[in-house]
């Protein structure tokens, strides 16, 4: 099953779930509990923390809960704060998610020494409800902006190209693996 988050970031070929962490994961949770997917693939717009270019097509099966206070020294967490569904040896980006987009380009370049590329409000909220289920997950994330002063700005700038090179890209990829 593919979803996306849904609003502004819907696309024909997926089921919308909500925005942000909460909404997504009482959605998703539903969704497993009344008609669970073989696979969930989530389709999203991210933001870049430093390395990813605008409009770079990532896909990751690895997310991260890691708020900017942590990075700061200024808070802790007793939970599992990354988890993945990653089970070749291969070395994924990790997607941040939080309900706050980052802003500041210090402590965005921050995220990078800790592995972590991109950021996306569903993204975690997906991979760890699936875990619970034992459902398959992946995403694939367009970039639309850099985590600054302007990233929303550039999000609404470059929102329709995502949506645009996303859905070109989900449906080759469903194409390969059908063939």
């Amino acid at each position: 099953m593919i979803i996306c988050a849904g609003e502004s970031e819907t696309f024909d070929f997926a089921t919308p779930m909500g925005i942000g962490l909460i909404d997504t994961a009482m959605n998703v949770t539903r969704l497993c509990l009344f008609d669970k997917p073989e696979f969930i693939l989530f389709v999203g717009t991210a933001g870049s923390y430093a390395s990813a270019n605008i409009l770079d097509v990532i896909e990751s099966k690895t997310a991260a809960n890691i708020e900017l206070s942590f990075l700061q020294n200024k808070s802790y967490t007793p939970i599992d704060n990354v988890i993945s569904a990653q089970t070749e040896d291969k070395k994924d980006i990790i997607v941040n998610s939080s309900n706050y987009i980052t802003t500041d380009e210090v402590l965005a370049s921050s995220y990078e020494k800790f592995g972590i590329g991109i950021e996306n409000m569903e993204f975690f909220s997906v991979v760890r409800v699936a875990k619970e289920f034992n459902i398959p997950v992946g995403g694939v994330f367009c970039v639309t902006n850099y985590c600054n002063k302007d990233a929303h700005k550039d999000f609404i700038k470059n929102h329709k190209a995502a949506k645009e090179k996303l859905s070109l890209h989900v449906n080759r990829r469903v194409k390969e693996l059908t063939s």
